[in-house]
């Protein structure tokens, strides 16, 4: 019997149409012998939808007509199952409830990689591949997640969060705060967001106001900290969960600009990943970049070690991509970020060490089954009927 698997992508976040992207090649990789692929796309305001035309990146060439043709769903628990409900009910036919053996998240940013649907899949009792609710939140959040890997002792840069209300309340002595802890230049980015959305090199006064003011356009909070000089960013992506995890060969994104921008990860390049011969978009595979990177063999065994123990400094479970600053004269290094659903589920570092995308989805699929094995031996309520002796004081049911 195959596996039903829902792969949900899309989600209200500024990185929406990546992770269209990355569900498209997501789906276009599982095995149609082992699994049946259900797409659910996840509409800018929240909605869910299905239908088999979602499974054709050249749908969203015109978003309302596809949506116009799908159903719109509701994720929700029945019988025990998890279940896809049409949202309303029409008079002739039209989609019929869909349970679900198993969810694929492939969200990017808000509303999606940073646990909120890591959450709803909880709430109905459904397997689903990838970081937990917890881990999804750090890993959204760099300020926490710098926390955690100082406490594992894992190199990162020392960084400071500002909060919108508390910027703009009086900017030359957050500015002064900045300058003094950093000195020039520094990387101004939101705290939440990916895909290097709002991110910004500052090399003075003016231009770290004006990075500001960008970076906080996207979200509640800012992160600074200084830049590295010659640098070089170096990626690798790990796969596993807190029993086992593995790194994959190391990768040097070749940057059009000094800080890898939005438009250097998915505005060049080409191609993509090829469902029945036709284009699935380019994603972080279309990035310019060195595969396997152009490191000594200790430091890529160094970066190899680094991403695993941020991985599990996380609790990440999945497939993560760790990304580094390296000074390019030094050899220091500093883990950047953990991307707990990176772009385009990082596949391609994977096949350069020998595991196919087919392969890759299998262990995510297996992974989240895994855990659902595993969290079925935990006992889920304590033998206390306290209900029974629970007295109420007062009047109207106050206790």
């Amino acid at each position: 019997m195959k596996i039903r698997a829902g792969v949900f992508f899309g989600g209200p976040s500024v990185e929406h149409e990546v992770s269209v992207i990355s569900g498209m090649q997501a789906i276009a990789a599982m095995d149609k012998e082992k699994y049946e692929v259900i797409p659910v796309y996840v509409a800018k305001d929240g909605a869910f939808y299905t239908g088999e035309q979602l499974g054709d990146i050249e749908a969203y060439r015109d978003v309302p007509a596809a949506l116009a043709k799908a159903t719109e769903m509701l994720l929700t628990r029945e019988g025990g199952d998890a279940v896809l409900l049409p949202r309303r009910k029409k008079l002739l036919g039209g989609e019929k409830p869909v349970v679900l053996d198993v969810a694929v998240p492939v969200f990017h940013g808000t509303g999606g990689e940073d646990g909120v649907m890591q959450a709803h899949f909880e709430r109905v009792g459904l397997p689903y591949a990838g970081c937990g609710v917890c881990a999804s939140a750090v890993g959204m959040d760099k300020y926490a997640m710098k926390a955690l890997f100082m406490m594992e002792h894992v190199p990162c840069l020392p960084a400071m969060k500002l909060r919108r209300a508390e910027y703009f309340e009086d900017s030359g002595r957050c500015l002064d705060s900045l300058e003094k802890a950093f000195g020039y230049p520094l990387i101004v980015k939101p705290y939440d967001q990916g895909s290097s959305v709002g991110i910004g090199k500052a090399r003075n006064r003016t231009a770290l106001q004006s990075a500001m003011e960008e970076a906080l356009q996207y979200s509640e909070a800012a992160i600074c900290e200084r830049a590295v000089q010659n640098l070089r960013e170096i990626n690798c992506a790990v796969l596993g969960d807190e029993e086992a995890a593995r790194a994959s060969v190391c990768e040097e994104p070749l940057n059009a600009t000094d800080i890898l921008t939005y438009a250097d990860k998915y505005q060049r390049g080409g191609g993509g990943a090829k469902n029945g011969g036709k284009s699935t978009g380019g994603g972080m595979q279309s990035l310019a970049r060195r595969v396997p990177a152009d490191l000594p063999p200790e430091m890529a065994i160094r970066v190899q070690e680094l991403a695993v123990a941020a991985f599990r400094a996380v609790g990440a479970a999945g497939v993560s991509r760790v990304d580094f600053l390296m000074d390019g004269v030094t050899g220091e290094l500093w883990v950047n970020e953990i991307n707990t659903i990176p772009g385009s589920l990082a596949f391609y570092l994977w096949e350069a060490s020998g595991l196919p995308f087919s392969g890759l989805m299998d262990e995510l699929v297996n992974l989240a089954l895994k855990r659902r094995r595993r969290r079925a031996e935990l006992k889920r309520s304590f033998d206390v009927n306290l209900l029974a002796t629970a007295q109420l004081k007062g009047s109207k049911g106050k206790v």
